[in-house]
């Protein structure tokens, strides 16, 4: 029996430098990324090896991969991030990421802007 379930990776903090505006590219900033991964865990509820499942380690170091890469723009780091995430680990049926920049350059009072984006 399958069973539907996820991997969640909760409020992990990176400091990059994506942004449209040109001193992003030099100040950088910091960045917040949540994401929920679809994953058929029924062979590690199992066999209680990670080999049967997703390993979240890995998963982080492709995220890290392609936060280092520099984008103008949120949505495009987080769909790099998700397309990698499904090319890497055939176990992964869905990807769901949420890419938030804290205190974007603008001119507002705001906590953060932010993509929410879901593959497939």
């Amino acid at each position: 029996m399958l069973m539907k379930s996820e991997i969640i990776l909760k409020d992990i903090h990176f400091f990059a430098y994506h942004g449209v505006l040109p001193q992003e590219a030099v100040v950088g900033n910091e960045f917040v990324v949540n994401l929920i991964l679809e994953v058929d865990i029924t062979s590690a509820v199992q066999t209680d090896d990670v080999a049967d499942t997703v390993n979240y380690a890995e998963v982080y170091e492709v995220m890290k991969a392609e936060m280092q890469q520099r984008s103008n723009l949120l949505e495009h780091v987080a769909g790099r991030i998700a397309n990698r995430l499904l090319d890497n680990f055939p176990a992964i049926t869905s990807v769901d990421i949420l890419l938030e920049k804290l205190n974007p350059p603008m001119a507002a009072d705001l906590h953060s802007a932010a993509v929410h984006l879901v593959l497939p």
